[in-house]
């Protein structure tokens, strides 16, 4: 069992610095769950931290996965395996830069939620996923023997409320399901956050990336006896579509403040948790966004985060530098040679098929009718688009378009041609045309970018949520469908003349691999979209930057023939791709 003793930590009665690194079992592949761990315990560490998603463990109210991609139980088990000593910190709320903070999006279409509070539907909520999440964790608990040395009540919460009615239900939930290791939380070194977010009686950390002493006393202003302990200290950064490439918090793309700051900690005798050491990737739609309004950012596919392991699990650059400073403090395993998984440039592959979005709606889509086009959650859907169409009569001298509080980006389409686009990021709502005498069918694909994942605007419902006019005149009586392309089975291809159709579509190749490898997918000349291997997403790609290729790990590809799908929202400018050996994340 982990104790404290004074100002050091005990376990099993003997001093113990913790020496943790971060990575998410839901953001790494489950084949390369070991490699990455090994690595870790390779490096000098003696536990891994990781948050827990109740997005995906429960996508839908009363329905869990816990197995496959998901399966936490193996996951620490795996970590106990490799000598490693386990944090779990299961939220219900996490951050993370992940959608909507790990909280499920079916929360948002209750239109009174409140949430990280004490709203009854969201406890009872809560309650329901600790019920499934939290029994087949107490064997692994330290105090029967097993890996997990202590649980985090909540995360940061001190950056977003101050109800200690919540914390404490929270508390007591963990404690009525046997969960009896050291419980802690987690603020940033500011009053604000530890007077909102700590309890009397519950070990307090804090959050950092740089002035650790600073941050400690701090600390020792709230909590003047007790280990210092820095759950978060940010290794790295992580990067907004349309940013220049972040590899440290403070955006100087140094390591060397980083790398003094971790001397400051571990001189004071500290124990930390690295975040990131591995970061994994966003797969799918999962990336989370902030908002700081009016602007709104979502985050990219890669969470290389500029980790000691990167996206692909090799060690960069910050795990020799951190090394160097951790064997000061430290003894450290022998570590002179970390093998890196093996990558291959595959080349080029050339797009021979394509399906046109609009005419596969039936195989994508169930059409739903609404007076108003409502936000995405109404419709019980998670992530991906929404496609809005209705008939606006006419003749109409040119008049504004106006899509009312738009979550997040729009292309509009008027009898099925491309007319103009609109983003939230930018504040662009409006565009203008004429209607002919016969009326005009408008079309909207709305694209949800990823919920916001901190602060204030965590109820980031999506889609179009206050309406459209035309000419200040509301438009009502719609057609909707859904698009949440989890199953592109039902795509019918026809074969490409070698040019791209003028219509927004997907487009499908088929290439072979004789031994499968990790790869990146660069996509130049190719606009904005989603790409999947064998049936898997590996998220969002965007010309506007920073990151230029995706990550495909090898355990997605198999020995034989493989496909690849892309949908294009906008245009191609050439029929091909390219799998390299080497990333860009810009």
């Amino acid at each position: 069992m982990l104790t404290i003793d004074g100002d050091r930590f005990l376990l099993d009665q003997t001093p113990f610095r913790i020496l943790s690194g971060a990575m998410h079992y839901f953001r790494v592949l489950p084949e390369y769950w070991r490699d990455r761990l090994e690595k870790m315990r390779a490096f000098g560490l003696n536990t891994v931290e990781t948050y827990v998603a109740w997005n995906l463990h429960e996508p839908r109210p009363g329905e869990f996965h816990f197995s496959g991609r998901l399966d936490l139980v193996k996951y620490i088990e795996t970590a106990a395996d490799v000598g490693l000593k386990v944090i779990l910190r299961p939220g219900p709320y996490i951050c993370a830069e992940w959608d909507f903070g790990g909280l499920p999006s079916w929360l948002l279409k209750d239109a009174n939620l409140q949430v990280r509070c004490m709203y009854p539907p969201y406890l009872e909520a809560v309650d329901r996923f600790f019920d499934a999440l939290l029994p087949p964790l107490r064997p692994l608990l330290a105090s029967n023997a097993g890996p997990i040395i202590a649980m985090q009540v909540e995360n940061e919460y001190g950056s977003f409320g101050n109800d200690k009615h919540y914390l404490n239900h929270l508390v007591d939930s963990l404690r009525s399901h046997g969960v009896d290791v050291l419980l802690f939380t987690s603020d940033g070194p500011r009053d604000g956050c530890l007077q909102g977010g700590t309890l009397p009686d519950i070990f307090a950390t804090v959050n950092l990336a740089f002035d650790a002493p600073k941050a400690f006393s701090k600390l020792r202003d709230y909590c003047p006896r007790g280990p210092l302990m820095i759950t978060e200290f940010w290794s790295g950064w992580y990067d907004h579509w349309g940013e220049a490439h972040h590899v440290s918090a403070d955006g100087n793309n140094s390591i060397e403040r980083s790398i003094q700051t971790l001397d400051e900690i571990l001189a004071a005798g500290a124990s930390l948790n690295f975040y990131m050491f591995h970061g994994g990737t966003n797969f799918g739609f999962m990336n989370g966004a902030n908002l700081s309004e009016p602007q709104y950012w979502p985050a990219v596919t890669s969470y290389d985060y500029a980790a000691p392991l990167d996206e692909a699990g090799n060690p960069s650059p910050r795990f020799w530098a951190y090394r160097e400073v951790l064997k000061k403090y430290a003894p450290l395993p022998e570590a002179a040679s970390i093998p890196s998984v093996p990558k291959h440039a595959f080349g080029k592959i050339k797009l021979t098929e394509s399906a046109g979005l609009f005419a596969s709606l039936e195989a994508l889509s169930q059409k739903q009718s609404s007076v108003v086009p409502a936000c995405m959650e109404m419709y019980d859907q998670d992530y991906g688009f929404l496609l809005y169409r209705t008939h606006i009569s006419g003749p109409r001298p040119e008049s504004i378009l106006h899509v009312h509080d738009l979550h997040d980006r729009a292309l509009v389409f008027l009898d099925g041609h491309y007319q103009a686009t609109l983003e939230r990021e930018t504040g662009n709502e409006q565009t203008s045309f004429e209607i002919p005498l016969e009326g005009i069918t408008l079309g909207l694909l709305v694209e949800n970018m990823g919920r916001v994942n901190f602060g204030p605007h965590l109820l980031d419902r999506k889609g179009i949520l206050g309406g459209v006019t035309f000419a200040g005149q509301f438009q009502f009586g719609w057609d909707v469908f859904p698009l949440p392309l989890n199953d592109l089975s039902g795509l019918r291809f026809t074969r490409l003349d070698g040019t791209p159709p003028s219509q927004l579509a997907f487009y499908r190749a088929a290439f072979d691999v004789d031994h499968p490898a990790d790869t990146f997918l660069a996509l130049p000349g190719w606009t904005k979209g989603v790409v999947w291997i064998n049936g898997f997403n590996l998220g969002r790609y965007w010309e506007r930057g920073p990151q230029k290729t995706l990550y495909l790990p090898a355990p997605l590809l198999k020995a034989g023939k493989n496909e690849l799908i892309i949908f294009e929202l906008h245009k191609a400018a050439q029929l091909a791709v390219e799998f390299r050996a080497t990333p860009d994340l810009g």
